[in-house]
């Protein structure tokens, strides 16, 4: 195992389970992370044949610039408990995981990603409310909602007075950000400003919202990402971000 110094305050591109193995047990206080919902192995959300509505000329049509969205669901899924896997080997016993997952209608079926977090110690279900969209299936109402898994260890604990927040958090998507699928900074700002934790890890980085949030509180970041393109610009938009907050 390395040392977990040199992984502080960087963007490492890279495969994430493959990475996250090279940092120590316990190293880092808290994960907060959106992985890529597989939304290209949809059977009716519009993006395959382009209805995609408001995203239609938006990057989430586009996709992942070094990733297709589009796996076998059970390769899918045991990806991601490989993935949950890690980070709970990474969390001490005061430690959490934010897994901000979307529940879908799959061939008719509510997916509720039970196949995924199940096993693991979810403590409590966020709902995060963002705004609505297109539905192109008259079988289910507008999804308007995604859920934030907080998968703790048992010691963990949030930052006095931060439980007097409550389990729905209404907060706009992000929608001027080149990343198909952006953190809104104000979501991270809410989570890392809720715990006490020094050093916070997002095994799938993205445009870097993480790292910004985890700059506006003070904390060490560790952001990985498999695309270089999405490293570079959370790496520049990172720069951008404390430059502008030393002249404030």
């Amino acid at each position: 195992m390395s040392d977990i110094t040199k992984f502080i305050d960087k963007i490492i591109c890279g495969d994430t389970v493959e990475i996250m193995k090279k940092l120590p047990d316990g190293s880092v206080d808290l994960i907060v992370t959106s992985p890529p919902y597989n939304l290209k192995n949809s059977t009716g959300n519009g993006m395959k044949d382009g209805r995609g509505g408001k995203w239609a000329n938006a990057a989430l049509q586009k996709g992942y610039s070094h990733y297709n969205d589009n796996m076998p669901h059970k390769e899918y899924v045991k990806w991601q408990r490989d993935c949950l896997t890690e980070m709970m080997r990474l969390i001490p016993e005061d430690g959490a995981i934010f897994y901000n997952h979307k529940w879908r209608v799959q061939a008719g079926k509510l997916q509720d990603r039970q196949d995924i977090v199940s096993g693991f110690p979810i403590r409590q279900i966020i709902i995060w409310k963002r705004a609505g969209g297109l539905n192109f299936n008259a079988g289910y109402f507008l999804p308007t909602y995604e859920v934030i898994y907080l998968i703790a260890k048992p010691k963990f604990k949030l930052a006095p007075k931060a439980n007097a927040y409550g389990d729905i958090w209404e907060i706009p998507q992000e929608m001027k950000n080149g990343h198909p699928a952006p953190f809104p900074v104000k979501l991270i700002d809410r989570i890392i400003s809720s715990t006490t934790a020094k050093i916070v890890l997002d095994p799938f980085m993205g445009s870097g919202t993480t790292a910004i949030s985890a700059i506006n509180f003070k904390r060490n970041y560790i952001g990985i990402d498999i695309s270089p393109d999405y490293c570079e610009s959370a790496k520049k938009r990172i720069k951008q971000h404390q430059s502008q907050a030393k002249l404030l």
